[in-house]
């Protein structure tokens, strides 16, 4: 392994009542200490300032239109174009009553105009606040509310949600703009709350007729207050200052320069995630300062690879889930392939991943490979992607192997959270002893664990655990109007991000668990239900996976989330009718799963009380309809326990007339 971190402290055992914490490891591009930003450099709008400046022609956003039900190819705004649009915006908002620390909020999916309003706020010192386009008017009004927003600008289908009767703070806003058009009666029922609705072009012309020159932000303002969705309880609206975004890119622009393909004005970054969560704006922002271009999805997730072959992006960031789905559809290509060409492919992932383990890039593994087979894998992801990087939450080990080895590209996992400004760790494209890992401290932050007793977890042990703790230069302010929650995670300097992690002597850094989401079983025995769920997520026939045990319990249970495709060939091989949903029900499938989970339990070393001893199998995902998951995905655990508590009293009920 390449030198990648400096150990800057030594760990400390307690003392006086506090836990003990391992080494402090920084990244070795800070081993002089974080390096300096540029003064031209030092806040978010610089950034596009300098872009617009410098590459006033190059292609900027990108959107595909549909015309008469048909997605059409994408268009295209430059940097030159934007920046006008910007200003006119920005211009627009000091006309409405807009003043220099004013909350102005943005609500919809990824969109150029969404970037346009972005850009307005960086520009004139006003405060962006991000309204997941997923949120219900409840946690809408809420965030309003507590922000106090002036404008929002919204997206067509978003509007309703605004004018609901249950948005009881729409009141306070003077202003709301259409990221299009407007109808009379939506202008109307705007108006009978006393807020006045304008359309996209109504805003650009008014800031033609009423132009006021920029008014930049310093360093130390606030840039944006984003808002977490959180698991339980109201969101928690996270305070990021212009510096901490300048620098969190700054750090990527280092780490990017130190590998063979370096990043051009011709790059291209496909944004599907949302603008309104901290990866997809760094990302972003990470582009438009090297004047490449961003092309936006056309809104329908499940027709993502449409957009991918017509964009053909060289950069392609996602979630675990994303990745999941490509190596999903690529094993089942393979699974439809003769026997003999089967038997090809797998030799020829043998093969490659030999030389790859020995040190190679994935360019010299084996170019025979990559022509024979697996450059057909980089066409599913468009054909031009160089780069993979997964966030969000940890990917498997046995997924980013694949990819690292199929797809032709440098692939790549970060960590990080909105409240350390995106990236705190990230690995090493072409290292295969980071694979299953997070990688290292990141240029602008350095990590720690600290002892978590009630857990077991001990950063001075073998291996070394404990609650991953991030100082630096891109932590996040605090939390809005919250001191108290604030003091609660930042102590001494630093954050504690509420994530176990293990960490080796190299300062290399895995994920294994969440604090709150462990629990004790009757028999004393912790468990991790997070690490558990990544290692029973892997079986095909599951879609998703809700671990769940107590400690009046000595036995796990879970909800399975069936994998449709997969299970309605199982009971085709079996002989069994039925829509999904009905086979679904079918005890005969519910056995089959439990068999498959024992089967991935025994193959990963799991101890007993980690099996999974029932099951009960929904066929619908763990959705945000049903409030069982947050708009990033993560598991309400509480209100998932509400929603199948009958479920879970059955299988509990069923296990225990077993034992007698």
């Amino acid at each position: 392994m390449a030198d990648y971190t400096i150990q800057v402290e030594s760990g400390r055992a307690g003392e006086d009542g506090k836990p003990s914490v391992g080494p402090v490891y920084r990244n070795s591009l800070a081993k002089d200490g974080f390096p300096t930003l540029d003064p031209e450099m030092t806040t978010s709008w610089d950034l596009f300032r300098s872009a617009a400046k410098k590459y006033p022609d190059n292609r900027m956003l990108g959107w595909r239109q549909t015309i008469d039900g048909k997605v059409g190819p994408y268009l295209w705004k430059s940097y030159k174009e934007v920046y006008e649009e910007v200003v006119q915006v920005g211009s627009a908002l000091i006309q409405l009553g807009a003043q220099p620390g004013s909350c102005i909020g943005i609500y919809g999916a990824n969109c150029p105009q969404w970037m346009v309003a972005m850009e307005a706020c960086n520009g004139y010192s006003l405060l962006c606040v991000p309204l997941y386009d997923t949120l219900g008017a409840g946690a809408i009004d809420y965030i309003i509310g507590h922000a106090e927003i002036d404008v929002v600008f919204v997206q067509d289908k978003k509007i309703k949600e605004i004018l609901s009767s249950n948005c009881k703070s729409a009141k306070r806003i003077k202003a709301m703009v259409s990221f299009t058009s407007t109808t009379m009666e939506q202008v109307d029922a705007a108006a009978a709350i006393g807020v006045k609705f304008h359309s996209w072009d109504e805003i650009l012309q008014m800031g033609k007729e009423h132009k006021s020159e920029p008014i930049p932000p310093k360093p130390t303002d606030i840039c944006t207050i984003m808002y977490t969705s959180g698991t339980s309880g109201d969101p928690k609206g996270v305070i990021l200052t212009h510096e901490s975004i300048a620098t969190l890119v700054n750090g990527v622009d280092l780490y990017m320069d130190q590998f063979e393909d370096k990043m051009t004005a011709d790059d291209v970054y496909l944004s599907f995630l949302p603008l309104a969560h901290i990866l997809d704006r760094i990302l972003e922002e990470y582009f438009f300062h090297h004047g490449a271009s961003v092309g936006y999805y056309h809104g329908n997730i499940h027709a993502l690879r449409e957009d991918l072959m017509e964009l053909k992006p060289t950069l392609f960031a996602g979630v675990p889930r994303v990745f999941e789905r490509v190596h999903e559809g690529v094993l089942k290509a393979i699974a439809e392939l003769k026997p003999h060409r089967r038997m090809i492919f797998h030799a020829l992932y043998k093969h490659k991943l030999k030389w790859m383990m020995s040190g190679y890039s994935h360019k010299t593994a084996s170019k025979f490979a990559d022509f024979l087979a697996f450059g057909k894998v980089k066409e599913r992801l468009g054909g031009r992607v160089r780069l993979i990087i997964s966030g969000g939450a940890p990917l498997s080990a046995e997924i980013e192997e694949f990819l690292r080895v199929t797809s032709c590209a440098y692939v790549t996992q970060g960590y990080g959270m909105t409240e350390t400004c995106g990236l705190s760790a990230v690995g090493y494209p072409d290292d295969m002893s980071l694979v299953g890992t997070v990688g290292v401290a990141s240029t602008y932050t350095e990590l720690c664990l600290e002892e978590v007793p009630e857990m077991g977890y001990d950063p001075l042990g073998s291996p070394s655990r404990g609650e991953i703790c991030v100082r630096g230069k891109t932590l996040f302010s605090g939390y809005y109007k919250n001191p108290e929650l604030t003091e609660q995670v930042m102590i001494d300097g630093w954050f504690h991000t509420g994530d176990i992690g293990e960490m080796n002597s190299d300062g290399i850094l895995k994920i294994i668990d969440r604090k709150k989401n462990i629990f004790k079983l009757s028999q004393g025995e912790y468990v991790a239900v997070e690490y558990l769920e990544k290692v029973y997520g892997i079986t095909a026939i599951i879609e998703d996976i809700w671990v769940y045990g107590d400690s009046f319990r000595s036995m796990l249970v879970a909800v399975i989330v069936a994998h449709e495709d997969n299970t309605k060939r199982w009971a085709e091989l079996k002989g069994f009718g039925g829509s999904f949903t009905e086979i679904c029900k079918m005890e005969e499938l519910k056995s089959y799963i439990l068999q498959e989970l024992k089967t991935v339990a025994e193959k990963n070393k799991l101890r007993g009380f980690e099996y999974i001893r029932g099951v009960a199998v929904d066929p619908q995902p763990f959705d945000i309809e049903r409030d069982l998951v947050t708009p990033t995905m993560k598991k309400k655990r509480g209100h998932m326990l509400k929603y199948y508590q009958t479920d879970i009293d059955k299988l509990y009920k069923s296990l225990s007339n077993e034992r007698k």
